[in-house]
Order: structure tokens, then sequence, then C-alpha cells
């Protein structure tokens, strides 16, 4: 059984030139460690929901299992924080490319420059899709409205993934790289082709957030905020429409603008 999202808890709040005893909600942080084929591999400091898709999003990211058959069961067991992994074929996980650490919350460093892996598992994207400007800013409004507890908390990153008209899945993590692995694992778990489908994510694309987005496939990817110079160079470089500043009715178009379809 998973465990809440949130905590309700006793605070002090300054208003008025007075202290008052109040409450308030918070995100709960959640360590899981991801054990593949009896081996320790990597400890995620996550939000505890969606954690098989969490395992799952992770692994094909990291370049451990590329496609659905190559794993054979994950089981969660949260109350004691492990997620155990049995793959259909064996791996060395003291291989250069796979290095065991823990993936915080935090994120302030870019993992697109300490792991090698990286460069092996981004894709160049070679979608077709093509998107209006109304479906952009209606993909942007729908994000905001399925941020619920970020609107309660504050604490949160939130995600999605579309296709701009009937499909649309939402998840929300303390980690931006975990809400995405969210989706991406999702996507695997339910057979989903993501080529043609577009990322909307509430904050900045930076360049480790563009080159996850490389890993699941997507071709576009929006954003509320903005996006980095590294970014958009590894935007151009993997063919990635990257669109940012989507508030107001209006947006910023920084690579690939060829998908965008102008009535």
């Amino acid at each position: 059984m998973e465990q809440n999202m949130t905590f309700n808890q006793p605070i002090l709040r300054y208003e008025h030139q007075e202290l008052k005893e109040t409450t308030d909600d918070y995100v709960t942080e959640f360590p899981i460690t991801i054990m593949v084929n009896g081996e320790e591999f990597a400890t995620i400091i996550c939000s505890p929901k969606n954690l098989k898709e969490l395992v799952l999003g992770f692994l094909a990211s990291e370049g451990v299992i590329f496609k659905k058959s190559d794993l054979m069961q994950i089981s969660i067991d949260d109350s004691k924080g492990f997620a155990h992994v049995e793959l259909n074929k064996k791996i060395n996980l003291k291989d250069n490319k796979f290095t065991q650490r823990m993936i915080s919350s935090c994120c302030g460093k870019s993992r697109s420059f300490y792991f090698n892996n990286d460069a092996l598992t981004a894709k160049i994207s070679n979608s077709k899709i093509k998107i209006k400007p109304n479906q952009i800013l209606s993909m942007m409004d729908q994000l905001q409205t399925e941020s619920k507890i970020f609107q309660q908390t504050g604490g949160l990153h939130n995600a999605a993934i579309s296709d701009g008209d009937m499909f649309y899945e939402h998840r929300a993590d303390i980690g931006r790289h975990n809400a995405l692995d969210k989706l991406y694992g999702y996507s695997i778990q339910e057979d989903i082709p993501v080529r043609n489908k577009v990322l909307i994510f509430s904050g900045r694309i930076s360049s480790e957030i563009l080159i996850k987005a490389a890993k699941i496939g997507v071709g576009v990817i929006l954003s509320k905020s903005a996006p980095t110079n590294l970014a958009i160079e590894i935007a151009n470089d993997l063919n990635i429409t990257a669109i940012g500043f989507i508030r107001d009715g209006s947006f910023n178009v920084y690579s690939h603008p060829e998908r965008l379809e102008i009535d």
C-alpha cells in the first residue's frame, strides 16, 4: 500500500505582526532502493506514489532495460523502501556506465554531465507530430488544473504526456526527473507509443530535462518557464521542439518550429 503524498502538521505562522498556531500541508520525501537481479543499483528520493512506474521509467532511462520484455518482475516493498527487479537477462552493474548512486530530490546538479550513459540512451527524435497554438495553451492549462497537490503544498514538480487531443496522463513528484520517469514507466507499462506525444512540464527546461525528454523519445516539450542555453543547443541537436513561457495566451518557440502548425 502506497504511503501518503502529503502530511498535515502544526506550525507557527507569522502574520499581522504576531505568531499564530495553525497547521500546514507538506509533501512526503521517501527513499526507495532499487535492487536489480539481487544487486543494489540506486536509491531514489521521491514521492511515494506510482513507484512501479518510477522504477520502470528510471531503469529504461538509465539503459538497464530497453523494452518491456526485458523485465521479468517488479515488486515494491514500500514498508521497507525497496523495489526488487528481476530481468530476463544478465547485466553487469559494475560496468562503468552503471554507477551505484543516490539520486536525490535536489535539482542542483545536471546528471547529464556526470553519467556517460546519457549519451548512450538519449535519442534523436523522429517525431512527425504537428501541434497548434490552441493545443499548446490547452495542454498547459490542463497541467495547471491537475497540479492539485502543488497548489496545496507548493512542493512538487508536475509533468504530463499528451497527444494534444484525446490522450493525457499526469504525474507529480518532489524530483523533476522522477515525474518524467513515472510518465516514461507508465508508457512502457501500458505499451503506449511516445514518438508522437508531447511532454508538458511545470519547471524550467534545463539540459538534463531536455536529455530526459530525448531518452523518453518525444519530439516536443512544453514548459511554463524558460529554457537554458545548453538545453536549446541539445534540443537543436536532437531534433526536439522546445516551447517555453507558456502563459497568458502566448509562448516562445526555441527550437525546431516546423512542428508548430499555424492556421
